[in-house]
């Protein structure tokens, strides 16, 4: 009797073994494709599957009665196993703006779990709600509790991760990565997770960060923008001055592309429409920590991002003054710094935040620390005229780009049980 029983038991214990190991999706995001009415989910198999969303409005019983088909890309990892996973990517098209759906992605071999999102609204006549943060690693992620509450009680329409990821994606062979992305599932299945490279994402040729992330455009992510709102927000790689092994083209085309996008931006249709104009990168052109970093060096690296390329090509600084960038969001330094106006190291009373037709670092720049095991950098005991405020903990930022005039900013210190440590409005007079 047992005999007999034993082999149909290790038979059916197989089967679904092979099923949860390489059919079943995990590792679920959405991102904003940057056209209106869609959204784009991605997820990970390690074995080939169709890719298929099935998702329904809510509320009411998941029907699942819309269907959406994508594809899937292999992604070799450049460790020394080459591991293979499959990347699936499915845009959902024709959304009802503001409408909450329901959705579920996979196939026949296997579906994730449920999730939902609110389409985003279309125009310009409504107020985004963002969370932004930096630098979380899969140990001592310490912020990502209270975002994942705050992001399932629907606080957020999108988040923006401002570059490095896992610490690092590629480590054991990108099974760290893997672990990072099932970690962010719990936020990032919910509201767009738009995101941008940063230093930790570099190992072979940021293939990581390149495969996993679904950015609009033909970059890859490494540069892109889209309009949110009354916003128009522009992601770019910081990277490109700092790996010029990859080739100095790389700094020429992102810088280019900059270049005309600003153009476009700052139309006098657009900037009427959208008279908001945010950057996000991962490593600040200004900042005052103490950590033997870019904040100390003169000669940095960074200082090229700023002022250029020997024989200043590519600045960055003018380019964003010239077009009268208002807010610019960095990360790197493992803390929170807000900054006055300020151009060439000097802060601006020609341009002040509040009144808004600035560049560059002429308007508040940000960068915070949401938690990494690289712990926090401390501050230079040297005050900088440039710097506002400085803030030694660990937290993340709610952006509220209200309307054409005013954009409301708060920092969260999860450090001091979520209370708001700064908060500061940008309000617009002059387009």
């Amino acid at each position: 009797m047992w005999t007999s029983i034993l082999p149909l038991v290790v038979i059916v214990m197989s089967v679904g073994s092979a099923s949860i190991g390489w059919y079943q999706p995990e590792q679920v995001h959405l991102s904003y494709t940057g056209h209106p009415a869609t959204m784009t989910v991605t997820w990970t198999t390690f074995s080939w599957t169709p890719s298929v969303v099935e998702f329904s409005p809510l509320p009411g019983p998941p029907s699942f009665n819309l269907t959406a088909f994508g594809s899937a890309n292999l992604f070799v990892d450049g460790g020394p196993k080459h591991r293979k996973m499959f990347i699936h990517r499915v845009t959902l098209e024709n959304l009802d703006p503001g409408q909450r759906y329901v959705y579920h992605c996979g196939s026949s071999l296997g579906w994730s779990p449920q999730f939902y999102f609110r389409a985003l609204q279309v125009g310009s006549s409504w107020g985004p709600r963002l969370a932004v943060y930096g630098d979380m690693g899969n140990d001592n992620a310490q912020s990502l509790s209270r975002l994942q509450k705050e992001t399932q009680m629907d606080m957020y329409d999108a988040i923006l991760h401002v570059g490095d990821f896992a610490y690092d994606m590629d480590e054991d062979d990108a099974q760290v990565g893997d672990e990072f992305m099932r970690q962010i599932e719990s936020v990032a299945a919910y509201v767009p997770y738009m995101t941008c490279p940063g230093n930790h994402e570099e190992a072979y040729n940021f293939s990581n960060y390149r495969n996993r992330f679904s950015m609009p455009g033909n970059t890859e992510g490494l540069w892109y923008s889209w309009d949110l709102g009354p916003a128009h927000i522009i992601s770019f790689s910081t990277e490109v001055y700092f790996y010029l092994k990859y080739g100095l083209e790389l700094v020429a085309e992102q810088y280019h592309w900059l270049q005309k996008d600003l153009q476009e931006a700052t139309s006098r249709a657009q900037r009427s429409e959208r008279p908001w104009i945010i950057t996000m990168a991962h490593r600040p052109m200004y900042c005052t920590n103490f950590d033997n970093d870019d904040c100390v060096k003169r000669d940095s690296t960074v200082l090229q991002t700023r002022t250029g390329l020997p024989g200043g090509q590519f600045a960055l600084e003018d380019l964003f003054y010239k077009y009268g960038v208002d807010l610019e969001i960095w990360a790197h330094e493992h803390s929170y710094e807000r900054m006055w106006p300020v151009y060439n190291c000097t802060v601006s009373r020609l341009h002040i935040y509040i009144t808004v037709t600035t560049g560059n670092t002429l308007q508040s720049v940000l960068q915070w620390e949401q938690g990494c095991r690289e712990r926090l950098d401390p501050f230079f005991p040297l005050h900088r005229e440039w710097s506002a405020v400085r803030i030694e903990d660990y937290g993340y930022t709610r952006v509220h780009i209200a309307n054409r005039t005013h954009i409301h900013i708060q920092q969260v210190s999860d450090d001091r049980d979520g209370e708001i440590v700064d908060e500061i409005w940008l309000i617009k007079n002059k387009r």
